[in-house]
């Protein structure tokens, strides 16, 4: 038997007027414990560091009250949804906001970053999950299903899982490679509020307005156990980082619970109200609430916290804990997540400077943009937090003392809990964005290959591939000597390069053949005819053209273009691949559920000719893709923008699976 050591577990640590007017969202970073982002009516997102009272950071931009907020792992990006349903990107070590992104048609109710910090899934009150890539500001996908307001999202720690959780009593489960729902979770009878994987194993908690939290097997996708009777609506849940319990919070108070069988370790009663977020440092949980305008944070000390009880009762009625089980070793364990290899440090930062590496935003997005700002009010607490910060400096994480203890605690025991405990620089066991790289990595020794690839030519350059602008230009031996006329200097400038001229001559001509032929026949006719001229610089040259108006493609256009994407996304200029990406995604966007669709439908009755063509033209399409899929799988472990972009296809191409 084991029996607390003192009767203070908890103690109120501040609080603070967060906002001009009420507060509707905030979050707690997880990785430090001590940065907390709270959203307002005011539309206004706020940084603040934990026990101080000032506010650090200011960001403005949006128009309407911000209903939901997220730091990403690292704590280098903020993400914030509106009531309008538009989604913000802030760079917080930059201090400015680094993407806009629009799709929802109501209020934005959970947002939740990728493990990987490239993607954020955002789940509004229309229903709809979104996937969007921060860095192309683009949606990758959509996923219906919940019948009503999607209130929480989690994806899983290796990244491959999003779970996501609605008012319409249900918690489910996607696969994010395959492009669908993987499981249903019903047996909540209340709207559920929070859902959060275990660290380690494949098992999902959630917690709802039915006062339960049930937790459920990922490989036999059913329930394991379900705790009844919480004294409010379950608000937050979140796993020990060893994956030993789960603590509860709900109203004025925080439980500490175990599953198979399921069972009460602790009870600790917490003024916080209904606390809204939690965050596990330095052997500390650290709780926030909010009311109105005004925010407090509460820190509960895990030394003091026992796990074993003296009295099996039940929890909520007398708020005793109950004892614990003995484990039972013949109990299955549950298969644990599949991490990728650690080769590499964090990725690079992608410049938001070059107008290559992201989609041309629309006016109203740059009107956006440049009405959102970021106001720093603490320069000293920023500057200690956020600058500097480079992969040197935050690997591994800087160390932090815990809070200290209230002075009306026993001397004795709060120095005791003052000491740093042997497991505070355990991080949370999630992929990070600093140690891990994305998936598919290519091994840091590669493997001979028969036939080595060529170098990547890329499309901003400032001089010729292979030639020196000296070369072209006139020697001057004398600097007294008379300047060169202009027709002695084009001659001598175009001296020894005739054949250039001559390959830019042809490739003119050729150009002016697919414009007579695009004037006087359909856009079908001249990419035929841009095909038989065999020269990829011109079938670049036109669907640099068709790319820009999604209206102009059809089915059969795709028979033909699809061969020659596969060339484009293997050669070595960076301009060609980027041409062939943006085809591609197009037509993954505009016709593969048509292709699917029709590949999968019975054969029809009677004879129907336009139908059969359509099929012809669908099973040639299928097969081109098919042969694409493997070469777009290989690159999507590249590192940059063209990895990106090569997962971003793959994801897209998991139907064809």
């Amino acid at each position: 038997m084991a029996t607390p050591v003192v009767t203070k577990t908890a103690w109120k640590l501040q609080e603070i007027v967060a906002h001009a007017s009420n507060v509707s969202s905030l979050v707690l970073g997880k990785a430090s414990g001590r940065l907390l982002a709270t959203g307002g009516d005011d539309c206004r997102v706020n940084l603040w560091s934990i026990n101080k009272p000032n506010c650090i950071m200011s960001l403005t931009g949006h128009t309407s009250p911000v209903e939901s907020v997220r730091l990403n792992t690292p704590e280098e990006l903020i993400v914030a949804g509106s009531q309008s349903g538009s989604i913000r990107v802030w760079d917080l070590e930059a201090a400015k906001i680094l993407r806009t992104l629009m799709g929802h048609k109501a209020n934005i109710c959970s947002l939740d970053f990728h493990p990987y910090g490239e993607f954020v899934a955002s789940g509004s009150q229309d229903t709809n999950i979104k996937l969007w890539d921060i860095r192309r500001k683009g949606c990758v996908f959509r996923y219906r299903g919940h019948s009503q307001a999607v209130r929480c999202l989690r994806f899983s720690p290796d990244g491959k899982w999003l779970a996501s959780a609605a008012d319409d009593h249900t918690v489910k489960l996607w696969d994010l490679t395959a492009g669908k729902m993987m499981s249903e979770f019903p047996g909540h009878t209340g709207p559920v509020n929070v859902v959060e994987f275990h660290p380690n194993e494949y098992l999902l908690a959630s917690g709802s307005s039915d006062r339960t939290i049930r937790f459920w097997d990922l490989e036999k996708f059913q329930v394991v156990s379900c705790i009844e009777g919480e004294p409010g609506p379950v608000r937050s849940v979140l796993f020990n980082p060893d994956g030993c319990c789960l603590y509860s919070g709900c109203q004025d108070s925080l439980r500490v619970y175990g599953w198979e069988p399921e069972r009460c370790f602790d009870v600790i009663l917490v003024n916080w109200g209904k606390v809204a977020d939690l965050a596990i440092c330095n052997d500390q949980l650290i709780g926030v609430a909010f009311s109105q305008s005004n925010v407090s944070s509460y820190v509960v000390d895990l030394t003091r916290v026992t796990r074993t009880g003296t009295v099996a009762r039940d929890p909520v009625q007398d708020h005793r804990p109950l004892a614990q089980p003995p484990p039972n070793p013949s109990a299955p364990l549950r298969r644990i997540y599949e991490r990728p290899s650690t080769t590499c440090s964090r990725p690079q930062r992608v410049k938001q400077n070059s107008e290559s590496e992201r989609r041309s935003p629309s006016s109203e997005d740059d009107r956006d943009e440049r009405e959102s700002r970021a106001e720093i009010q603490n320069a000293e607490d920023y500057n200690e937090i956020f600058q500097p910060k480079n992969s040197i400096s935050r690997t591994p994480p800087r160390r932090i003392e815990p809070f200290p203890a209230p002075p009306e605690d026993d001397v004795a025991t709060a120095k005791e809990a003052a000491k740093p405990s042997p497991a505070m620089d355990v991080q949370f066991p999630v992929p990070n964005l600093e140690v891990l790289p994305r998936p598919l990595v290519v091994a840091s020794t590669p493997a001979p290959a028969p036939k080595a690839e060529p170098a990547i030519i890329p499309a901003t350059r400032n001089e010729p591939i292979g030639l020196k602008a000296s070369d072209f230009l006139p020697a001057v031996k004398i600097s007294q000597q008379a300047e060169l006329v202009d027709d002695d200097a084009m001659s001598q400038i175009r001296k020894g390069h005739d054949t250039m001229c001559v390959v830019l001559t042809s490739r003119h001509k050729n150009l002016d053949t697919v414009r007579a032929v695009w004037t006087t026949s359909d856009i079908k006719t001249s990419v035929d005819s841009a095909v038989a001229i065999n020269d990829l610089s011109v079938v670049v040259d036109l669907l640099n053209i068709v790319n820009q108006k999604a209206s102009l493609w059809k089915l059969d256009l795709c028979t033909t273009v699809l061969p020659q994407i596969e060339k484009l996304l293997q050669s070595k200029y960076e301009s060609y691949v980027q041409t062939g990406c943006t085809s591609l995604k197009l037509i993954l966007q505009r016709f593969l559920p048509l292709i699917t669709d029709m590949l999968a439908a019975p054969p029809s009755v009677g004879v129907d000719i336009s139908r059969e063509e359509r099929l012809h033209k669908c099973r040639l399409c299928h097969k081109q893709l098919k042969s694409i899929s493997g070469l777009v799988k290989s690159k999507s472990g590249l590192s940059g923008r063209h990895g990106s972009t090569f997962r971003e296809l793959h994801l897209l191409m998991a139907s064809l699976d």
